[in-house]
């Protein structure tokens, strides 16, 4: 699994400022805080006006204070090429939908940088498709153009674009069963990416973490190759890796397993046994019939 941070966010107004000021200790400590991860999600947005010019400064910052490679994230294609052009680790191009010309320019990028590419499963004439089938069939589209460019296929990473539990929750599982599709569809084969936070945008704050580490483990099942995630919550980072290693060192961490083989394996939720007296292995079964949309989300369902 490939764990990309998402804690340099131009959303949050602390970073956005820290990034106007070009506050090098500030963000210094935010790649500190990231040395868990395999790369850093660099999202600036649009890198308008006083954010002109922020990748090629971001990019020095990051060579040198830490051994992290680059996720570019930013809808500014010429911010990004001046990013990309002068960074000497590994990258990521985040990212394209399928809407010409910027798939093709994307492509030729990644292609003159040796980056990978994060393919998102829109356009802007749907949008988001409700199906997994309208997602795989963008997918497609996308697929076969890289081909057609020269593009390797295993640095595709398809995002199946996961949305609020809150919002829509029978959206959860038809990501994860985008993903189970994607990786079951293409050959030569592609891999696939989430912003995993997605899933508990809008949730109170005290049940986002728990939602988080059960659909990361779901996703897990499903295929998922890499996840955006934040770095700070430790307890993810370490199930992440548990389950790649199928290491597990408690029940919880078994039941976390099992939730990922049920998925990998087109089991059923009702055929997993858990320790019913123990609240945090009930709290994630909870939350695992939420996501897999099998009860109504509520923002008390962990006392329900």
């Amino acid at each position: 699994m490939i764990l990309i941070g998402e804690n340099i966010h131009v959303i949050s107004k602390s970073v956005r400022e820290a990034l106007v000021n070009r506050d090098e200790k500030f963000i210094s400590e935010l790649l500190k805080i990231q040395s868990n991860m395999d790369y850093a999600d660099l999202n600036v947005g649009p890198a308008k006006g006083n954010l002109q010019g922020i990748l090629p400064w971001l990019v020095k910052l990051v060579e040198s204070k830490s051994d992290l490679n680059i996720s570019f994230d930013t809808s500014n294609f010429e911010e990004m090429k001046s990013g990309v052009e002068i960074f000497k680790g590994k990258s990521f191009l985040n990212s394209t939908a399928s809407d010409e010309p910027k798939l093709s320019n994307m492509i030729d990028l990644a292609l003159g940088n040796d980056c990978n590419l994060v393919a998102l499963t829109l356009n802007k004439e749907i949008g988001i498709p409700k199906t997994s089938d309208g997602r795989l069939e963008i997918a497609f589209n996308i697929y076969e153009k890289c081909l057609e460019k020269g593009f390797e296929s295993e640095k595709i990473f398809f995002d199946p674009l996961v949305l609020p539990v809150c919002v829509d929750q029978s959206q959860g599982i038809e990501a994860l069963n985008t993903i189970k599709m994607i990786k079951e569809s293409f050959d030569p084969p592609v891999k696939t990416v989430i912003g995993l936070s997605n899933i508990s945008n809008g949730c109170p704050k005290e049940l986002r973490s728990l939602i988080n580490r059960v659909y990361a483990c779901l996703a897990c099942g499903a295929g998922l190759d890499a996840a955006i995630i934040d770095a700070k919550d430790l307890e993810l980072v370490r199930i992440l890796k548990m389950i790649s290693l199928n290491s597990p060192h408690s029940d919880v961490d078994k039941l976390y397993i099992n939730l990922a083989a049920m998925v990998k394996d087109f089991g059923e939720l009702e055929d997993i046994s858990f320790d019913n007296d123990d609240k945090e292995q009930r709290e994630i079964i909870k939350a695992a019939k939420i996501l897999l949309n099998k009860e109504i989300y509520s923002h008390s369902f962990t006392q329900i």
